[in-house]
């Protein structure tokens, strides 16, 4: 499979450590290790935060061809707030040099040359305008594309237009179960929280095909056809949910590609995210087998990710 991935890398700072990051990077680095061919189209600052990004992109496996270095902004950082369970807040500086995500004739050239298959992006990159149109540009550029849209909004760095804008392009969306509650009470004021009509309401208005929600411990819930069905997740240790949700969605989108059943798309899934929260950091190693560990404690047929 052949993703273009749009949007932020950034700086996880933690009170004792800096861990390279960013939505899009995370669920790049997941794709990867999968065996699909992924190139992120972000930037960095010149500085040295940027250049350390760059060096570390590359050790993980990925191409920075399509990384811009800048010196309009420093490169993204996120502070990194967890609370006793693991679970993760950010307070992120803007601007910063992924706000400056451009598409010049070498980058519109080289994703038409890829010829990709599925294009990736989230919210925070694209509240600027101009980082909006180059990935509205791409999207038309590459027609054969699919979209898929991983919300992670951010409070302070999203608002309800752009989220409809994003959704009406998209095949796929992916959000967690407070944002849809979030969204739901924007949209439906005064009527209680029900994932069923809100995955009706934003898949017919939007024309989104497949609607997952994740449910953190609980599993997810996958609405397409007019059907949502609930999965359950697997029971680990957190030790932290950065970059958890990025790898669920790569692990989601690499079995959703290859005609799996929902069943095994969501048990994959939610292993991979599982095992992600169940390590430091946003992109912490893994294998096959951890994977496998992990759902043969439930049973069910072995993965066949390739």
């Amino acid at each position: 499979m052949r993703i273009v991935s749009v949007g932020e890398i950034l700086w996880d700072v933690f009170q004792t450590q800096e861990i390279l990051g960013g939505a899009p990077l995370n669920f790049s680095v997941n794709s990867h290790r999968l065996g699909n061919s992924v190139i992120m189209v972000s930037a960095v600052g010149r500085d040295e935060r940027g250049k350390h990004a760059i060096e570390l992109v590359r050790s993980l496996g990925l191409t920075t061809e399509l990384i811009l270095t800048t010196s309009l902004q420093s490169t993204g950082i996120a502070i990194v707030n967890t609370d006793a369970d693991g679970n993760a807040t950010f307070v992120i500086d803007r601007p910063a040099a992924f706000d400056f995500v451009y598409a010049d004739d070498q980058v519109t050239e080289r994703v038409r040359e890829f010829r990709p298959e599925w294009i990736y992006f989230g919210t925070l990159t694209h509240t600027n305008p101009q980082a909006e149109r180059v990935l509205n540009e791409m999207i038309r550029d590459s027609s054969e594309a699919k979209c898929f849209y991983d919300m992670n909004l951010r409070k302070g760095h999203w608002n309800l237009g752009l989220v409809e804008r994003l959704s009406r392009v998209s095949t796929v969306v992916k959000l967690n179960d407070t944002e849809a509650e979030l969204l739901f009470g924007l949209l439906h004021q005064g009527q209680a929280f029900s994932l069923e009509e809100f995955c009706t309401h934003w898949s017919t208005r939007f024309g989104v095909k497949t609607i997952c929600v994740t449910l953190g411990d609980k599993g997810c819930a996958i609405f397409g056809e007019n059907i949502l069905q609930y999965f359950p997740g697997y029971q680990i240790k957190v030790v932290d949910t950065v970059g958890a949700g990025d790898a669920f969605a790569a692990g989601f989108l690499h079995g959703l590609h290859g005609g799996w059943t929902m069943e095994r798309i969501a048990a994959f899934a939610n292993s991979l995210g599982a095992t992600v929260a169940s390590r430091p950091g946003a992109t912490p190693p893994w294998s096959l087998d951890d994977l496998e560990e992990i759902r043969s404690t439930v049973g069910g047929a072995p993965f066949a990710p390739r």
